[in-house]
């Protein structure tokens, strides 16, 4: 039996989630109703629903639908415990304990940056960056960093999802300005946030790569201005990148395990 139809609408409703997310891509109407087993009266009502309670999202310049930040927020606890969270966990600690700073393990999705862990080891200041927040590329350390080692495709999709909103006095709020940082920071490895989302914080990110150089997230090491100077930040770099490179190993072992004779 048609497991849809023997769930009800919650079962119609997550196929047609599934039908988006196995796309690999946003989609307009037409294409899901070539694939849609519903009527096109109950497929587009599906889709309004799950738009309005921000399970999709819709791009109305280009009548496309994508997965919504909200289905993003419900799977942030078993993102946790099935992808990096528990990979990176213990080299969080060791890295936030190394440097005395704050921590943060993120990863994208639609364009937008989501904070999955934080260490944070001093009580002097806060980062609005809390694990589970959602936050903006363009202006992020771990945003930028995972922008620029993305493939042409996907970094062009993330780009259009940028708002390029001015939170501070040094925010990129140009698409150009933008690009031209993010081939610097793939030149060198690294993203700095020079107060660009919050006045008074700054960090420096690396992001984790597999070893086909995918990027898979990033790990940031954030501090305050009354603390440190964004030149003080390249002391970190070494350890940053060796631990990125570290939970990347074990990543690809956890997701891609070799197996045994």
């Amino acid at each position: 039996m048609d497991h849809s139809q023997q769930d009800g609408t919650v079962g119609k409703a997550l196929l047609m989630l599934d039908i988006i997310a196995d796309s690999g891509t946003s989609l307009r109407f037409n294409n899901i109703l070539d694939v849609s087993p519903f009527p096109k009266a109950t497929t587009y009502r599906l889709l309004q629903t799950m738009t309005s309670q921000a399970m999709l999202s819709y791009d109305a310049e280009t009548q496309k639908y994508s997965l919504g930040m909200r289905l993003v927020r419900l799977a942030h606890n078993a993102w946790k415990q099935a992808s990096l969270g528990p990979i990176a966990a213990p080299h969080l600690n060791q890295l936030a304990s190394a440097v005395g700073e704050t921590v943060h393990l993120a990863q994208i999705d639609n364009g937008q940056v989501l904070f999955i862990d934080k260490r944070h080891t001093s009580h002097r200041f806060e980062t609005l960056a809390q694990a589970g927040r959602i936050a903006p590329a363009h202006c992020t350390g771990v945003g930028k960093v995972m922008l620029a080692y993305m493939q042409p495709e996907q970094q062009d999709y993330a780009l259009k999802r940028q708002t390029f909103i001015q939170f501070t006095n040094t925010t990129i709020t140009d698409k150009q300005a933008l690009l031209e940082e993010l081939g610097s920071i793939k030149r060198e490895g690294i993203a700095y946030d020079k107060e660009e989302h919050e006045n008074g914080i700054i960090s420096i990110a690396a992001p984790i790569l597999t070893s086909s150089k995918l990027v898979i997230g990033a790990i940031s090491i954030a501090t305050s201005t009354s603390r440190h100077t964004v030149d003080d930040l390249k002391q970190y770099k070494d350890l940053l990148i060796n631990t990125t490179m570290a939970v990347s190993v074990e990543a690809e072992l956890y997701l891609h395990p070799t197996s045994g004779s």
